[in-house]
């Protein structure tokens, strides 16, 4: 009886783990033969894990991440100009606690969301909010955003995520309004927060999807300053996948 007082307390105080835990051990007649300490040890050891488990799925539900990727799932067999250590330096996340920049080019298919998304999951790990968004819907949210005069907290809201991805830049050359939002969103997020931009276009050419010299100026200086760049060559992966010569592995779901 006493037991189960204690499982309904450890609920109360939101110890959800811990309780699961405790049920289990009462069910494991092999337990008995734990000393308290060890038994507490596995308690608690539960508990961390539950809350990390819930940490991380609530920052990836936040993030609402284009493709379920994992780093793990990166091809860095196929030759396309993927540094693996340079990825899996990236993945310990530091770039984004020191507000860097990653940019990512590379055609149709050779993988950039899929790498993005990777960069992104692994930022939830850590315990790091994120964002993901194609380029073209966060610049209609803005329009939006300004005709119902929330704005200037979606500006607020966007600052204070640790990463944004910006998927797809330069699709279609910028409109006044839209480089004007762009440079708000970069603006406020330089030397606060990290952005990971991708783009079919070579880096030399990000100037003129931009279509003002000025404000082209501005926003893509704030975004090569401390930017790593990874530009992805080869064939699509998809059109691989298509011809029967992909791996096993998941990536070729991104573009």
């Amino acid at each position: 009886m006493m037991l189960q007082q204690t499982v309904e307390r450890l609920h109360e105080l939101k110890l959800t783990g811990m309780a699961a835990a405790l049920e289990e051990q009462l069910r494991l007649p092999d337990t008995v033969d734990l000393t308290f300490e060890d038994r507490l040890a596995l308690l608690i050891e539960r508990e961390v894990t539950t809350r990390h488990d819930r940490r991380l799925t609530r920052h990836l539900q936040l993030a609402r991440l284009r493709l379920p990727a994992c780093v793990e799932d990166l091809d860095f067999r196929s030759p396309r100009g993927l540094d693996k250590s340079l990825i899996l330096r990236l993945a310990g996340g530091d770039w984004i606690r020191n507000h860097q920049v990653v940019m990512v080019t590379g055609a149709t298919g050779t993988g950039k969301s899929y790498l993005a998304c990777a960069l992104g999951h692994s930022a939830c790990r850590h315990g790091l909010s994120t964002r993901y968004f194609r380029l073209s819907r966060l610049l209609g949210d803005l329009v939006i955003a300004r005709g119902d005069g929330s704005y200037t907290r979606v500006l607020e809201r966007l600052s204070r995520t640790a990463l944004l991805i910006l998927d797809d830049f330069g699709l279609a050359p910028l409109k006044e309004h839209e480089r004007r939002d762009l440079l708000e969103v970069i603006e406020d997020r330089h030397g606060r927060g990290a952005t990971l931009v991708t783009s079919q276009l070579p880096f030399e050419h990000w100037h003129e999807a931009v279509a003002d010299p000025t404000l082209a100026d501005a926003i893509l200086d704030r975004l090569v300053h401390q930017a790593h760049r990874i530009s992805l060559k080869g064939p699509s992966m998809r059109a691989s996948k298509r011809n029967g010569n992909s791996t096993s592995r998941k990536e070729d779901q991104g573009s």
